[in-house]
């Protein structure tokens, strides 16, 4: 098994059509997040049956596919990874593989996918510093990687981190930070909705908008009207 092989055939599921479209929903133009990244417009589903088709890869072929400048190959690559943290005896190996190669978990598909799955499950019985370096950090997906990986304690009730993260993020400069850290809190809230809104009432009249209206979606339109006043 090859990344050759995983590339040839996600070539066959490629849509030309659609290229265009997934360039301008990942936002690939000049001077966007996405810039520069290329697309060859494979559906998810179409990738996820490649991934599983290949999930025995070696993590040296997937990383090939890390470094393709395709995102398609870099997302299958993410859910093999993900399929062999999961299934893994040596975990150590792969979340260390994962933090290696963060820097072509480069866009918010890729991070989502994948962050909470490996990152955030391996650090679960250990020191979480590492997410609190990458929150700080200059690099976008790194910031993004570090409040996504949360999703994996707030399962638990375990919401100290993400709160902390969410802490050192509100006022994120970027959008994909707004979007994440108001869904971590929205999910904070589904489990505990003290612990949501003791975070609200401090900092949701300096927030950024898009990152309380995420945060206060669920909740009765009379409470959401008193936040978003």
């Amino acid at each position: 098994m090859s990344a050759t092989a995983i590339q040839k055939e996600l070539r066959k599921h490629a849509r030309k059509e659609k290229v265009a479209i997934y360039q301008n929903f990942f936002k690939t133009g000049p001077g966007q997040y996405g810039e520069g990244d290329v697309f060859i417009a494979v559906a998810v589903p179409d990738q996820r049956r490649v991934a599983k088709k290949y999930k025995d890869i070696s993590l040296k072929q997937i990383e090939i596919l890390l470094n393709s400048k395709v995102h398609e190959d870099r997302l299958t690559a993410v859910f093999i990874l993900v399929d062999k943290y999961t299934k893994a005896d040596n975990k150590k190996e792969i979340a260390d593989f994962y933090v290696k190669n963060r820097r072509q978990i480069n866009n918010w598909d890729l991070v989502d996918s994948s962050a909470h799955k490996i990152l955030g499950e391996y650090l679960k019985d250990k020191d979480r510093k590492l997410l609190y370096k990458f929150a700080r950090s200059k690099n976008l997906w790194e910031r993004r990687i570090a409040i996504i990986a949360t999703f994996a304690y707030i399962k638990d009730n375990d919401f100290k981190d993400a709160l902390k993260l969410a802490e050192i993020l509100v006022h994120d400069d970027h959008d994909l930070i707004h979007k994440a850290v108001g869904w971590v809190l929205r999910e904070i809230g589904n489990k505990n909705l003290a612990a949501e809104e003791k975070f609200l009432k401090k900092h949701y009249k300096t927030m950024p908008r898009t990152m309380l209206r995420y945060a206060i979606e669920k909740f009765p339109e009379k409470k959401r009207k008193y936040y978003m006043k």
